[in-house]
Formats: structure tokens, sequence, C-alpha cells
């Protein structure tokens, strides 16, 4: 898909990029939790106990968030969630988006993600091609599969 069909592509997705969130969340903590068994480290859950967490456990969540974001997006466009709610990221010329798209908009969660993702929302909500933080900086859009 080019340029030129960038308007074409649905980016009004608010709804379905919120239940792809929350899936992508639950995905995550089943993953966490099994992998937590497995290698015997204690992983944030949520609520964060500083005086039980592990550095080991912190860690791995961490390279799990990364990865299931950073490889999924930027490999196929979709998590799970997105799978399930039909949506998926593409770069502005409606393309897979790449692996150093899907870091930034990785790493930017940190900052969408500010009260439960409120950040995020508003600038969603408030942007014409509905876009948060880490798409404007990655040059990527949500669209509809």
């Amino acid at each position: 898909m080019g340029y030129s069909q960038q308007t074409a592509l649905n980016v009004h997705v608010t709804r379905r990029r919120i239940f792809a969130t929350l899936i992508d969340g639950v995905v995550l903590s089943v993953v966490l939790n099994i992998l937590g068994l497995v290698f015997d480290v204690k992983v944030p859950s949520g609520t964060l106990d500083l005086t039980t967490l592990s550095f080991g456990g912190s860690l791995l969540t961490a390279v799990v968030v990364l990865a299931y974001y950073i490889v999924l997006e930027g490999w196929f466009g979709r998590t799970a969630g997105k799978v399930v709610t039909g949506i998926r990221v593409v770069d502005e010329n409606g393309n897979r988006p790449g692996f150093v798209s899907a870091l930034v908009r990785t790493l930017l969660r940190l900052v969408d993600g500010i009260a439960v993702y409120l950040v995020a929302f508003v600038v969603v909500v408030n942007s014409s091609r509905r876009r948060r933080l880490g798409d404007m900086a990655a040059k990527t859009l949500v669209v509809r599969a």
C-alpha cells in the first residue's frame, strides 16, 4: 500500500485500541507469571511491592514486554490484542512499521502509559489521525486490519 492510499486508512479505532491494550495486558500477565514460575523469580503484578520485587523479575519483565511489542509490532504490525480487535500498526505509507519504529513506539509507552494510559487517550482523541505520542515519534498509525 503506497502513500497515495494513506487517506484510505481507517484510523478511527480508539475503542479497539483500548480493548487491544487490555488484551495485551492480560497476555503479558499470563506470560510473565508462567516465566516467573519457570525461572523462580517474582515478577511485578498489578501492585508494585518494592520489598518483594527482585531485580531478576524486573529484568525479565522489561525484556518480555520490550520483546513482545517490538517483535510483534515490528515484524507483523500486530500484537495479540490487535489481532483480536482487528487493528494493526503501519508506517505512514501503510506498510509494516519495522523494528526501529516499533522500538520508538514501545519506549514512548512510558510516557503514553502515565495514569493508566490517560496521556495516550487524551492525545489520541485530540489528534486528527488518532495517534498517541509513540505513534507521532515513530511515524506510525493504528488502522483497521
